[in-house]
């Protein structure tokens, strides 16, 4: 038995702005429920509270069941951490505090081999066989082999920052699927995934008998894994939650019905109100002539008081008006001219051309070389004109090649980092970042830029420093970023991963009035429907074309 109930979850910010709002749902046991809503509105910290990292201002959390938790960093560790520090961050709480104590008395032992410490180290090593650490371990082999083709022995030391993101996502979804938590708590489980690897989790899904609570913004795995979602509402008090009973088919209808009823019970108690007051104001009038309209007088103001202190309907959420205007510009017919081009270590030597207005697709599986390319071409291919650099000050390491890959006349590459690293960005506010400008493009007085941030949602964070943003907040000022450059080729590198649905609807709008060229890596079906042709990389190391989006391709066969 495990599920989570929620109940009245109101959360407060540091700056005393009200962010959830009586939020109430349940999770009902052996359920995939998956909590969807607009970047912003509070998914990530609602995760926190369930998961007893933060404590709500009021409400409480009711569960059942061992709790297993992937959190948000997952995919983004860039620090010092191994591959079994990541197999410890998804462990149970007793295995993870025995493991933590091995390795703090292993670091003890090469400081200070006396008989205390050894005793130390002794101690640690039976704690960790008592709570299951050598079982656990024949666990973890099968996890590394899956995820990475190696096994745990040789995987446990290598640092997790040499793992993509989408390795570093599946080795902890494997551990968490495999491991004894009957409750799973994922954030955003997808990100970084390829879509062998989203297919994998779709079935991981329907197949396990745990309880899965998970954020997601993929319409596709939204689709085929999620049995029930829990909407976010934003509102003038924070979000509130509403529930859809089924999957990510009839969601949308099921929404617009729901706001439609709220409409119309809206208009009859705009019209009831209305009624009332007319009736408690001629009532009013006759009682200043006729002593027996007094009674009259006071049972309606009586009634028009119960009728407002029940309050209305509950109103419409606020909705987004996301509107992503990417402008480009002409620019020579051949927009990317490649000869045999080699990304050395990853792909073979291939050739290929990109016309302006063409929208490419780069699929292939994670680690085949996808994101290199694309900054191969940011920073203006090889021997790049001055005309070719890259539209912003975005750090883009070098990309060791062979062959030549060349952009044409008045190409002018515009990058958006999967990431969001963005060095150059930080410890600035929104408004500051848009009102200095840099050598790329000019600042905006502070009526235009707050206009500009209205357009992509982020008004309310105009005074924010970048870094404090949520993922998709930061994924839709690097498009509006893109939008001011004036870049007349696109390099989107997964942009749709942190964003919300609505978001990634307003940059399919935006991508498809776009005056130029668009090349982007994604895992996004969804998203990939709406390109041209695409650019495949192999599992062989060979890259080639096709009409239709290629998802079966596997690891690239290479060393590791």
């Amino acid at each position: 038995m495990a599920h989570i109930d929620v109940s009245g979850i109101d959360y407060f910010l540091s700056d005393g702005t009200q962010l959830l709002n009586g939020v109430t749902f349940k999770v009902p046991d052996g359920t995939k429920t998956a909590l969807i809503g607009p970047n912003g509105t509070g998914k990530t910290t609602l995760f926190r509270i369930i998961a007893g990292d933060l404590v709500p201002d009021e409400g409480v959390i009711g569960r059942s069941g061992n709790m297993g938790i992937m959190r948000q960093f997952v995919g983004q560790v860039r620090d010092g951490s191994t591959v079994r520090d990541l197999l410890v961050s998804a462990a149970p709480p007793a295995l993870a505090a025995a493991a933590r104590e091995v390795d703090e008395a292993e670091l003890a032992m090469m400081e200070h081999d006396d008989e205390p410490t050894q005793m130390r180290y002794a101690q640690a090593i039976v704690d960790w066989g008592d709570a299951g650490g050598y079982d656990v371990e024949t666990v973890w082999d099968e996890v590394c082999m899956a995820s990475l083709g190696l096994p745990f022995d040789r995987a446990q030391h290598r640092p997790a920052s040499t793992l993509s993101g989408g390795e570093q996502k599946r080795l902890v979804l494997e551990a968490l699927f495999a491991g004894p938590d009957d409750l799973l708590l994922l954030d955003e489980p997808d990100n970084y995934l390829d879509v062998p690897g989203k297919r994998w989790l779709e079935e991981k899904l329907n197949e396990s008998k745990k309880t899965v609570f998970f954020i997601s913004h993929d319409r596709e795995l939204l689709n085929n894994a999620a049995g029930r979602i829990v909407t976010l509402e934003p509102g003038i008090n924070g979000a509130a939650a509403w529930i859809h009973g089924g999957g990510f088919g009839s969601y949308v209808e099921a929404r617009a019905d729901r706001n439609a009823r709220f409409e119309e019970l809206r208009k009859r108690w705009d019209e009831e109100h209305i009624k009332l007051k007319e009736l408690v104001n001629m009532y009013k009038n006759k009682a200043a002539f006729r002593s027996d309209m007094a009674n009259r007088y006071h049972a309606a103001q009586t009634r028009l008081a119960k009728f407002l202190e029940a309050g209305p309907p509950e109103a419409l959420p606020i909705e987004q008006n996301v509107q992503m205007r990417l402008k480009g510009g002409r620019t020579a017919k051949r927009a990317i001219v490649a000869e045999r081009l080699e990304l050395t270590g990853l792909m073979k030597p291939f050739s290929t051309e990109v016309w302006f207005g063409d929208r490419v697709g780069v699929l292939g599986s994670n680690g085949s070389g996808k994101s290199h390319f694309l900054r191969l071409l940011a920073t203006g291919g090889t021997d790049p004109e001055r005309e070719h650099l890259p539209v912003s000050d975005v750090e883009i390491k070098e990309v060791p090649h062979e062959g030549t890959v060349k952009l044409g006349a008045r190409i002018r590459p515009g990058f958006f980092a999967q990431t969001h690293v963005r060095p150059d960005l930080l410890g600035k506010t929104l408004l500051e970042i848009l009102h200095r400008g840099d050598e790329h493009r000019s600042g905006l007085g502070r009526e235009a830029a707050a206009g500009a941030l209205d357009g992509y949602g982020l008004a309310a964070q105009s005074e924010q420093k970048y870094e404090s943003l949520s993922g998709g907040q930061q994924a839709r000022f690097q498009i509006l970023l893109l939008q001011l450059s004036g870049a007349t080729l696109l390099l989107l590198d997964e942009p749709t991963d942190n964003l919300d649905l609505h978001s990634a609807e307003a940059l399919e709008r935006a991508i498809d009035h776009f005056e130029g060229t668009v090349l982007a890596v994604t895992h996004d079906r969804w998203f990939a429907r709406t390109f041209d042709r695409f650019l495949v990389f192999g599992s062989d190391g060979k890259v080639y074309e096709s009409a239709e989006p290629v998802w079966d391709e596997q690891r690239v066969d290479r060393v590791r």
